[in-house]
């Protein structure tokens, strides 16, 4: 086990009072990277904290199991395969990076033939994944396809079917490409959903539904299988983990929206955080720094929920992708050999878009009982063509509220309007939010995850916690199950029995 006694061990210092004890503390506790300030000054992290964290890191060995990430080993050890999302952006083993840089090529070309109208006229591209072949593409073409007029993007991953007749009603079924984005092309949400997009072409006179159909996966024999043409497959890797993958094929719409040129800025942003991650001293490092300060907050001050606040609306979709980043990589019971872990994994990540968030949860966050690390996300160069003074308020709010919750007022006369302070956030202030920007930052995501699980020693590659109720409803279609009878009685209720 781990030796956390140190970190355990740390004086609970208010953050005020660290800013007074060292007038270096914004330097120490800032960093510029790839276009991105990162801010942890006003957050309880101290350089004895550093240290500590440094040492549980020796203990676990992260920069070996960093290289070995990056080398190709198969450092997701419950599924016995490599995890190769960096390799996507050129940063990894070079078997691995040569095979991704073919797979992206083919899809260029596949771009390609599209914009010379070898589908004939496209208009609208519909989009049909789920969980990771869903949430990344919808980030990227959300935030960056607002001034692109290339093509009408739509991304449906909800089996209920209003999600799909929204698009059904916008688009023209002779004028759409079909995407369907499975890793293993048998997720049954997406599967339905295409097959539902293919009834939806034909009862609209479309002659070869099926021609008009580009499958994203890492089984293509099953791709074939279901109809699709071998040439209108886009494969990427099995070790690419679903909710790593929008850098392989799965960003085919955020490709074909934005052009090529603003994928590939997506990648090199991307590969300029691996380097920075891979080669910078830890106490340097932001994924690394960001890592520290979640386990601080879940080890020591018994945090159970981080939240991430976009003050660009660009960045709203943000939250929801870190959702699943975080909480299904590092919401784990046991290590990676299986033993329990015996202490608190990932917090339950949540989030919003300021300043709307500020009128709906902030009051908790200020006021309330629970401790909440909270993450504001901004940007300099604003997104909009409107007077300055929208963005000088969306920015100046931002800075505020973590200067609020830090810094606190008493009241004694009035406690209900009294704050209490000392609560902590950290600021990511983008420069600008481009195609490279985004990549960097996602990929700092990326990584900080990967930190979290090798310091508390669980795989944070797999997913298995998603299996069972999946597995209980395809046993409740075919009319079996053991439920319990709460489960049963609903079954009848609804008249699914």
């Amino acid at each position: 086990m781990a030796d956390w006694s140190t970190i355990e061990a740390l004086p609970q210092t208010r953050i005020e009072q660290l800013f007074a004890d060292d007038p270096e503390r914004l330097s120490k506790f800032s960093l510029d990277v790839a276009g991105i300030h990162f801010d942890w000054s006003k957050t309880h992290l101290t350089w004895d904290a550093i240290k500590a964290f440094e040492a549980l890191a020796a203990e676990q060995d992260l920069a070996g199991k960093r290289e070995a990430m990056f080398g190709g080993a198969h450092v997701n050890v419950t599924e016995d395969r490599p995890v190769e999302h960096t390799a996507e952006r050129g940063e990894g083993n070079p078997e691995s990076v040569a095979r991704a840089a073919d797979y992206h090529a083919r899809m260029r070309m596949l771009i390609d033939a599209i914009e010379a109208d070898a589908f004939g006229p496209v208009r609208h591209v519909l989009h049909v994944g789920i969980g990771g072949s869903a949430l990344g593409p919808d980030l990227l073409v959300d935030a960056l396809g607002r001034d692109y007029e290339r093509y009408d993007v739509a991304i449906v991953s909800n089996v209920d079917g209003m999600a799909l007749e929204d698009v059904f009603e916008r688009f023209d079924p002779a004028a759409t490409l079909l995407v369907v984005a499975s890793k293993t092309f048998t997720t049954t949400e997406t599967m339905m959903n295409a097959e539902s997009a293919i009834a939806w072409m034909q009862q609209h006179g479309v002659d070869d539904p099926y021609g008009r159909v580009i499958a994203l996966t890492a089984s293509p024999d099953k791709a074939i299988e279901w109809g699709v043409d071998e040439t209108r497959i886009l494969p990427f890797s099995e070790g690419v983990g679903g909710r790593y993958s929008l850098w392989s094929s799965i960003g085919f719409p955020a490709a074909i929206k934005l052009g090529w040129d603003q994928f590939e800025e997506l990648l090199e942003g991307a590969a300029e955080m691996d380097r920075h991650f891979r080669l910078t001293a830890l106490h340097e490092n932001a994924p690394v720094i960001a890592a520290f300060a979640d386990l601080y907050y879940t080890q020591v001050r018994g945090c159970e929920t981080r939240a991430p606040f976009a003050y660009d609306e660009r960045l709203r979709l943000l939250p929801s992708y870190l959702q699943q980043l975080e909480m299904e990589s590092n919401g784990k019971g046991v290590t990676a050999d299986g033993t329990p872990v015996g202490r608190p994994t990932a917090p339950i990540t949540w989030g919003g878009v300021g300043t709307d968030a500020q009128h709906a949860v902030f009051q908790l966050l200020h006021q309330g009982t629970h401790l909440v690390p909270v993450e504001f996300l901004a940007v300099i160069e604003p997104g909009d063509t409107l007077s300055d003074e929208h963005h000088r308020q969306l920015l100046l709010n931002a800075f505020a509220q973590g200067a609020a919750l830090m810094k606190g007022r008493a009241n004694p006369d009035d406690p209900a309007r009294a704050y209490p302070g000392d609560r902590p956030s950290s600021t990511l202030l983008l420069d600008v939010l481009d195609a490279r920007t985004l990549g960097a930052l996602i990929a700092f995501y990326e990584h900080r995850v990967f930190v979290n699980g090798v310091l508390l020693g669980i795989n944070s590659f797999d997913q298995f916690g998603v299996e069972l109720g999946k597995e209980m409803a395809k046993a409740a279609a075919k009319g079996g199950g053991d439920f319990d009878p709460s489960t049963t009685d609903l079954i009848n209720r609804a008249g699914l029995a």
